[in-house]
């Protein structure tokens, strides 16, 4: 097997496992079976399973493949994706401090902060993450398979997340769901009120963005 159709075959496993567990239909029988913190460890066992070889078979196998080219050369891109990955860490930063409402283990439904953004700040974070990544990596097979599969799962999980919460009829929710917006739209009035909100989250971001810029040649050997 090709380290793409690999890369492809893991993302999916990934993918499956999330939804199943935390589906309406399987996600009963496994709490009442292994109680809630029993349901949390598995959950996150399974995943670290997958995901970890995931992330080792592509450092492991990074430029492998054929040559699908690059728009790293293009004017001004390589510091329009320097600005919109602060704006992916940010999202992410203020995520963590504030989990998401639909999340396995819920936040409060109030909408702020970068909740004004987005309702799925970090699933919608790690999809910018991959998806700039495609702009700017020489992107081989190797490079699609890995990093395409971040915004896929983002923008599949987040519907998912909806859905399941929507259909456990809670109000609260179905409020949330009608006041925010699904992709991440970073609409003036509500970075403004973002920043006014979650300033220490978003700097963090912000620094995390500049970390990983300095970083990122020794680390992974790419400017």
């Amino acid at each position: 097997m090709s380290t793409a159709l690999l890369l492809a075959a893991l993302w999916v496993a990934f993918g499956a496992t999330h939804v199943a567990f935390s589906s309406r239909a399987l996600r009963p029988k496994l709490v009442s079976a292994l109680g809630v913190g029993g349901f949390f460890g598995a959950y996150s066992v399974i995943a670290l399973a997958i995901f970890v070889p995931l992330v080792t078979v592509y450092v492991r196998h990074r430029h492998a493949g054929p040559y699908l080219g690059s728009l790293v050369g293009l004017p001004g891109m390589r510091w329009a994706m320097y600005l919109a990955m602060g704006f992916a860490f940010a999202l992410v930063a203020g995520a963590v401090v504030r989990p998401s409402p639909a999340a396995v283990v819920p936040g409060d439904t109030e909408v702020r902060g970068v909740y004004r953004i987005t309702r799925h700040p970090m699933f919608m974070g790690v999809g910018v993450f991959g998806l700039l990544h495609l702009c700017v990596v020489a992107v081989n097979a190797s490079e699609l398979a890995f990093f395409a599969g971040f915004p896929l799962f983002a923008l599949i999980g987040t519907r998912h997340q909806d859905a399941r919460k929507l259909a456990d009829g809670d109000a609260g929710f179905r409020r949330f769901h009608d006041a925010t917006t699904w992709l991440p739209l970073p609409r003036p009035a509500a970075v403004v009120a973002a920043l006014r909100e979650q300033p220490a989250p978003i700097a963090i971001g912000v620094a995390a963005t500049v970390a990983v810029r300095w970083l990122h040649p020794a680390v992974f050997g790419a400017g």
